[in-house]
């Protein structure tokens, strides 16, 4: 037993498995390593108090001040989204095979397209309306991010994990 790795043995309970759990677990593995890895460079980048930031999307300016609910509130909206994103990815991949067969240029794309919907559509409709003028470096920046830590691990979960 010794020399079957934890990869070979997710891959065969995958196999063994409803359709729908395979779905679920291919949608909860791409979108918490996903959400882990965003997660952990935006509170390397920005601070600590970043999922309060989140927060603030949905509550408003004043839960940036807010104590652990908040903090926890915003680390549990971050997985939402990420795990959503991974759903939509999954989805999608359904119909369009490619974007499981070619998972490294179309799980960069995605993540290009999840910060610009973030960018573009989310920020301002939040309740920090959160837009622009941005910095030609901080989108560069934030696009390239975004391709590697929410696509690639997304995409790369579909790509191993879905039937």
């Amino acid at each position: 037993m010794s020399d079957v790795t934890s990869a070979n043995l997710l891959r065969n309970s995958v196999a063994f498995s409803s359709p729908k759990s395979t779905a679920l677990l291919t949608i909860a593995v791409g979108g918490i390593a996903a959400g882990t890895l965003d997660l952990l460079q935006a509170c390397i980048l920005f601070g600590w108090g970043i999922p309060r930031v989140i927060a603030a999307g949905l509550l408003g300016r004043q839960a940036i001040h807010g104590g652990a609910g908040r903090y926890a509130l915003g680390v549990v909206l971050h997985f939402f989204i990420a795990c959503s994103a991974a759903a939509i990815y999954y989805a999608f991949s359904r119909k369009l095979t490619f974007m499981k067969e070619h998972w490294i240029v179309c799980g960069l794309f995605f993540g290009g397209a999840v910060e610009e919907v973030m960018n573009l559509v989310v920020l301002p409709l939040s309740a920090l309306h959160a837009r622009g003028p941005y910095e030609l470096h901080d989108l560069i920046l934030g696009l390239l991010v975004h391709m590697v830590v929410i696509g690639l691990p997304i995409a790369y979960s579909v790509h191993r994990l879905s039937d």
